[in-house]
């Protein structure tokens, strides 16, 4: 166990869910324990979920990074008219880079269809270690090319697609929209960074305070990277795509929404990327959450806490997709 170090407390709610877990909660993930991460089971089949709040699942194979064949599913309301030409939340998926499915994050972003009448497009991006870097963030903007290219025939609004991620999503989702940028398109109208995994490092004081200590610690991270880019992890051979905090031009990007937990890994990378927009000109809502653990609000959705974080990018996503690009 590495020395103690101060940090920020939990949110007295918060704490009191990581109490009640620490039984269930697995030590520190390492290389060889990826493939029981993956075994995870899911609370409720995800057509029960659809089913139950109305909404249809159409699921499109096309090609990712190299030719190799991904999927996306685009759900929107059942009620939905496809001649209205819907806003879209292009969503990619958390997992650290080495876990999960196109529907983690499936609580986050199902409000979006529902209550705000977006479709999203949820994107399978291939996993590292198997698929190292580049290709999940390839995959993904292979994904938001298709999604553009199709969007007459999905009934979405191109002036009005938002790409937004959780976590190792939230990276990728950055990543994503410097593509976009350095590619020339499709262009963005906003991005949607929740709790953003930006920075292979590991060089900031949260990175040092959450070592050995809550959800997705240091270590974790870690094993997260070094997945994904092998022994480039930390030098100057990493891309700024597959890392974003290493952009030192941020212009040009769209309006983002980043948030994160006061007690996570993740807090400083993620403050400092915002900081690193506004100098570069560019629109951005920050917001830390005091007491905050890394996922929060998908593990403890009832306390306060979760619940404000929860309605803030609610809010704001709303007064993105209602806006004409």
């Amino acid at each position: 166990m590495p020395a103690s170090r101060p940090r920020p407390p939990y949110d007295p709610a918060l704490a009191e869910v990581l109490d009640a877990l620490a039984p269930m909660m697995p030590p520190s993930l390492t290389l060889d324990r990826i493939p029981a991460a993956r075994q995870a089971p899911l609370p409720e089949p995800v057509e029960d979920v659809l089913v139950r709040a109305g909404v249809t699942r159409t699921d499109h194979a096309l090609a990712g990074c190299g030719g190799g064949e991904i999927e996306v599913s685009v759900l929107r309301r059942d009620d939905a008219d496809p001649a209205q030409h819907a806003p879209c939340v292009y969503h990619v998926h958390g997992g650290g880079m080495v876990f999960g499915d196109r529907f983690v994050g499936l609580q986050q972003f199902l409000p979006w269809v529902v209550e705000l009448g977006a479709t999203v497009v949820t994107v399978e991006y291939r996993l590292a270690p198997e698929h190292p870097d580049p290709v999940p963030v390839e995959d993904c903007y292979a994904g938001l090319l298709w999604t553009v290219e199709h969007a007459a025939q999905l009934g979405i609004d191109p002036a009005r697609v938002v790409v937004a991620g959780g976590s190792a999503g939230g990276g990728l989702a950055a990543g994503v929209a410097l593509l976009a940028r350095d590619r020339g398109g499709p262009e963005l109208a906003a991005q949607l960074l929740i709790y953003p995994m930006l920075d292979d490092r590991g060089s900031t004081a949260s990175a040092h305070q959450y070592d050995g200590v809550g959800i997705w610690d240091r270590a974790s991270n870690e094993t997260g990277w070094t997945a994904l880019l092998g022994e480039r992890r930390g030098t100057d051979d990493v891309s700024i795509y597959a890392a974003p905090a290493r952009a030192t031009d941020l212009s040009g990007l769209p309006p983002a929404y980043v948030d994160c937990g006061s007690a996570e890994v993740f807090r400083d990378e993620d403050v400092a990327y915002a900081s690193a927009l506004w100098a570069a000109g560019v629109q951005a809502e920050l917001h830390v959450w005091p007491g905050g653990f890394h996922g929060c609000d998908v593990m403890a959705p009832h306390t306060d806490l979760a619940r404000a974080m929860t309605a803030s990018r609610h809010a704001w996503l709303a007064a993105r997709l209602q806006t004409q690009v």
